[in-house]
Formats: C-alpha cells, sequence, structure tokens
C-alpha cells in the first residue's frame, strides 16, 4: 500500500507540475512521518523517499537515534519551544518553522561547530488563527536579515500552514500573498529557494502557487498511529 500511494504521489506531481507549468521536478516530497513507527519509515526510505518532516520533538529523537545508518534528511516542521532548541540543532538537518529572533539565536548559538549550518525556513502566518505558530508578513523580513546574518544557520525558505479550505481558487488566493513576498525575497537572499507550503488536502493549489516543497503525511501513511 505504502509503495503505491508513493508512486501515486509522486505521478500526481509530476501531472500538477505540466498542469501549471512548473518545471519537471521542481517540487519535491516531504514524507510527514510524525506517529509513525521506525518500521514505516524504513518501508518509505526503501521506496524512494529521504526527507521525512517531524513535529514532536522527544519522539523525533527516538527515531533518528534509530535510524543513524540511513541517509535521511530529517526536517523538523512543529511548533519550537525554546528548552527543545539543542536537541533540534543538534540533530536536524532542516527546521521549518523558525518565527522568532530568540528561536534563531539559540538554534545558532547550540549548533555544533562540526556539522554543517541548519537550513532553516521562517514560518509565516498567513491567516487570522490565533492557535497557528508564524511570523506575520509586516515582520516577516527583519527575521529573514537575521537568519541570513547567523553563521550557524542558513536561510532556505518560507513554510505556511494556513486555514483550511477545500475550494481550490480559495486555496490558490490564501498561497498567491505568500508566493508573491518570496519571489521578492529572493532578490536579496541568495540563499531562499525553497517554498514550502502544500499539504494532503491542498498540494495542487500550492503547486499552482510556486511550492517546491510539499508536506504529505495521511495521503502518503494513511490516519497516524496514537503511539510509534
Amino acid at each position: 500500500m505504502l509503495q503505491k500511494n508513493i508512486e501515486s504521489l509522486l505521478e500526481q506531481l509530476r501531472k500538477y507540475e505540466q498542469r501549471y507549468r512548473r518545471k519537471e521536478f521542481s517540487v519535491s516530497l516531504l514524507a510527514v512521518s510524525k506517529r509513525q513507527s521506525i518500521h514505516c519509515i524504513q518501508n518509505a526510505f526503501e521506496n524512494g523517499l529521504t526527507h521525512f518532516g517531524e513535529s514532536y520533538a522527544s519522539e523525533a529523537i527516538e527515531k533518528i537515534d534509530g535510524l543513524r545508518d540511513y541517509p535521511i534528511t530529517w526536517h523538523f516542521i512543529g511548533p519550537i519551544q525554546a528548552n527543545k532548541t539543542r536537541l533540534l540543532a543538534e540533530n536536524f538537518d532542516w527546521i521549518q518553522s523558525v518565527d522568532r529572533e530568540k528561536i534563531a539565536h539559540r538554534l545558532n548559538d547550540q549548533r555544533p561547530i562540526e556539522k554543517k549550518p541548519i537550513n532553516i525556513c521562517v514560518q509565516v502566518k498567513i491567516s487570522d488563527e490565533s492557535n497557528k505558530a508564524g511570523i506575520s508578513m509586516s515582520q516577516l523580513h527583519p527575521l529573514c536579515v537575521l537568519v541570513d546574518s547567523l553563521p550557524r544557520l542558513r536561510l532556505r525558505g518560507l513554510m505556511a500552514i494556513p486555514a483550511p479550505k477545500t475550494d481550490l481558487r480559495a486555496q490558490q488566493s490564501v498561497y498567491k500573498p505568500l508566493k508573491e513576498t518570496f519571489n521578492q525575497l529572493k532578490s536579496e537572499f541568495l540563499t531562499l529557494d525553497t517554498l514550502s507550503i502544500g499539504m494532503s488536502a491542498d498540494f495542487e493549489a500550492a503547486i499552482a502557487q510556486n511550492s517546491t516543497l510539499v508536506r504529505i503525511g495521511t495521503s502518503l501513511f494513511g490516519k497516524r498511529s496514537e503511539s510509534v
């Protein structure tokens, strides 16, 4: 089942690239593996996936430790607690949910010197939901400047999680301002190349609005387990 899901999703990515006149293979798949077992991640890796996203630090570290022999690229995509930044800085290749200067400084200071700089996406709040993390559009540029200036971080992109919408046009309209902002920022920040938008329910709209990385969990693995 997982192999078929992977093949189907990759086929859809290529179809939407063509439909929206995107360059072939310009959109990558991030497997959201929170609440999935180590065995399930191994299976996905053996079927060609190498980038995995986790949202809970303690759960993720157990998986990372258990899969040290696998050349997996790990992304942290959940809300960041200040007391967890050392775990994240020491273990992840990407952190996609930076939305505060304090967190950026802590990640920079706690990144081991022998490791490459952490790839950072700044999380932007694009929907009016009080429970969603993310920095406002008006505060985005100063945070990008800060991240770009810190030596143990590498500014790579923007990430967002919008309020759910079922209509394709409505989904696109939410993403469009972020796409435009991303295009503007790319002229200033030369390492900025990743627009991390799109999940199981709206990745077509995200690809239409220039997503380069879609984060897929449910459509890939099915319903999440309560334990790992």
